[in-house]
């Protein structure tokens, strides 16, 4: 799997702006790695960005998403990508005031019935699989391309 991505292949991967992207950086939402003027983005940095595009688009203000991603780095001492277990499905649960992070459905349950507010719900696990399968396709779509491309240059020559 591939360990970085520009900005044009985490725009086709989320379907993200270029300048959200920009902004982001700017703001210290998402800062990617510099190649002089390239910004270079981790499978980790590209899956907290789909899961920030998820909370954008739930009504999530930035200020709202700084505060999820806070809260994730400072409860387990890892980036977003890197606390979703393959073998278990996380869910990020807010009210607007609480965040929880479960893998227990009963847990959920129990939030969502004990809660006083709507709760937004986030299925972490689909975010990351979701990232990988783009990634993989791309480099499927890729890899078949070039090898189409080469063989129609050899029979041109």
């Amino acid at each position: 799997m591939q360990d970085r991505f520009t900005s044009r292949e985490v725009i086709a991967l989320t379907g993200i702006t270029a300048r959200q992207l920009q902004w982001w950086d700017e703001r210290g939402v998402v800062r990617p790695e510099r190649e002089g003027h390239r910004r270079l983005y981790s499978l980790n940095q590209l899956t907290e960005i789909v899961v920030i595009c998820q909370l954008r688009r739930k009504g999530f203000s930035l200020q709202g998403v700084r505060k999820v991603v806070r809260f994730l780095e400072r409860e387990f001492g890892k980036r977003l990508a890197e606390i979703v277990d393959r073998n278990s499905e996380t869910h990020l649960l807010t009210d607007g005031k609480h965040l929880y992070l479960e893998t227990s459905a009963k847990q959920i349950v129990d939030i969502l019935k004990n809660s006083d507010q709507p709760i937004l719900g986030i299925c972490l696990t689909d975010a990351v699989r979701q990232v990988r399968a783009g990634v993989t396709a791309a480099k499927v779509s890729t890899s078949v391309t070039s090898r189409d491309y080469l063989k129609r240059a050899r029979k041109a020559s």
